[in-house]
């Protein structure tokens, strides 16, 4: 077995990597969202890899072929796309609101804001 016979799933390990450590050292909300959109993008990758099926074609039932391969996994991993643009598009939202009301995207600064005002009160 050679190494880049799982050259996908080498590729969806460092990015699941990558986006965890972006998620965990990042203070920036942007940057969380680009750490998560990362990870997601690997997860599809993991999905999706096994789905693929050598010599196989769509479930056209043809008398001369015998190999098939199941369109469930891209449909799912189609839908999981939309989700996930949804889902960052909401969470791009909220940080365009965050600004408006801390003026800053860095969660130490907002939380040293919201501590200063809880002690104000």
């Amino acid at each position: 077995m050679d190494l880049f016979d799982n050259i996908n799933y080498w590729i969806a390990m460092f990015q699941i990597v990558m986006g965890l450590f972006i998620v965990i050292a990042s203070e920036n909300l942007i940057k969380t969202l680009v750490g998560l959109g990362i990870f997601q993008s690997a997860v599809y990758i993991i999905y999706i890899s096994p789905a693929k099926i050598f010599g196989g074609t769509a479930p056209i039932f043809v008398s001369n072929q015998e190999v098939y391969a199941n369109p469930l996994p891209h449909v799912l991993i189609l839908t999981a796309i939309v989700v996930g643009v949804a889902t960052i598009a909401l969470g791009l939202a909220l940080v365009v609101r965050i600004y408006e009301a801390y003026g800053t995207l860095e969660e130490d600064k907002i939380q040293d804001i919201d501590l200063g005002a809880n002690n104000d009160a």
